[in-house]
């Protein structure tokens, strides 16, 4: 599947190559030959799931025209990506790395109280009422005086949040608590699968505007942990994920017979899954901040700039992705 820029491909044995100036797969296992052709001058990311493989031509050519190729489990578990080599402009880099401890805790604050608003907002536009909590958690946010503090009104409004999402989904769904590693539910494993996926958006745009999506300002690092991509998917939690997967669960796009045994996805509905995410990333809303219609996918992006920008100083504060209704 092919849609803005981005390539998923789900048949298992299948190769990726390149032949005069465009990406083929081709099934390399059966017998149906090349299953999909896509212009390599339109495409920026190739996400490949199980069992699947690049001819050297291919990353070769990836390199060159600057693809990121993005590696998860036939379940959609991320394992990790190629990123082509690029000019990584060292001065940002430089301000990156000499960030003093007050931006970072501003910028920090900025994510968790959007994230909180967009929470509350979620459940008011599901008609949930009496989430005042939410809104005092909020404020706590913003005012938090160091990152503990922050981490601990982010935590509380979390609980709070979790609590009341089972309201918002329709008959024969519920929701107990948030599970990972693994899911203990149908729901749980939209959830991380759709936090997956948004998080890496969060880093090809981090890596695409030259920042290290492994320097967070509130997650603590850790190896392999991609901090600052976690950092800004928090405000992208409840508007776009979780939005998203109550979409699926009460259109009745998702149902529960979609699931295999082990909580994930059934391999045909897999598919269905990256279509419907696909269209969602590509749909328009009014960006709250610079006030015209932007897509989703095109809003994450805008805010890596913002944020590159409040690290650089050439802002004075980070504008949080926030929807107050």
């Amino acid at each position: 599947m092919f849609e803005a820029g981005v390539v998923y491909i789900t048949t298992q044995g299948a190769q990726v190559r390149v032949s005069e100036g465009r990406i083929v797969v081709w099934d390399v296992e059966g017998d149906d030959g090349e299953i999909g052709t896509f212009p390599i001058e339109q495409v920026t990311t190739v996400n490949v799931f199980g069992g699947i493989n690049f001819s050297t031509p291919f990353i070769r050519a990836a390199n060159e025209r600057g693809i990121t190729l993005n590696y998860f489990s036939q379940n959609g578990k991320y394992r990790g990506s190629y990123v082509p080599e690029r000019n990584t402009i060292a001065e940002i880099r430089r301000e990156q790395y000499a960030l003093n401890a007050e931006t970072e805790l501003a910028i920090a604050r900025a994510m968790i109280a959007a994230k909180i608003r967009n929470a509350r907002t979620l459940l008011g536009r599901k008609g949930i009422r009496g989430t005042d909590v939410l809104k005092d958690l909020g404020v706590q946010a913003e005012r938090a005086e160091r990152k503990d503090e922050l981490r601990g009104a982010e935590g509380e409004a979390a609980e709070r949040y979790f609590a009341r999402l089972d309201e918002t989904l329709a008959d024969g769904w519920t929701f107990e608590k948030r599970t990972t590693r693994p899911p203990e539910d149908h729901i749980n494993s939209l959830l991380s699968l759709t936090y997956t996926f948004v998080k890496n958006e969060v880093m090809g745009a981090l890596r695409e505007y030259n920042l290290d999506p492994f320097l967070g300002v509130m997650h603590v690092d850790r190896h392999g942990r991609p901090a600052l991509a976690l950092d800004l998917l928090e405000e992208f939690r409840p508007s776009f994920c979780d939005a998203f997967v109550t979409r699926l669960i009460n259109r009745g796009t998702i149902t529960h017979n979609d699931f295999n045994r082990d909580n994930h996805l059934a391999d045909d509905v897999f598919g269905r899954y990256c279509e419907k995410y696909d269209d969602y990333m590509e749909e328009e809303f009014t960006h709250p901040y610079f006030e015209y219609r932007v897509t989703r996918r095109k809003a994450v992006r805008q805010q890596v700039i913002l944020l590159r920008k409040a690290i650089t100083g050439e802002l004075d504060d980070y504008h949080a992705l926030e929807f107050e209704r």
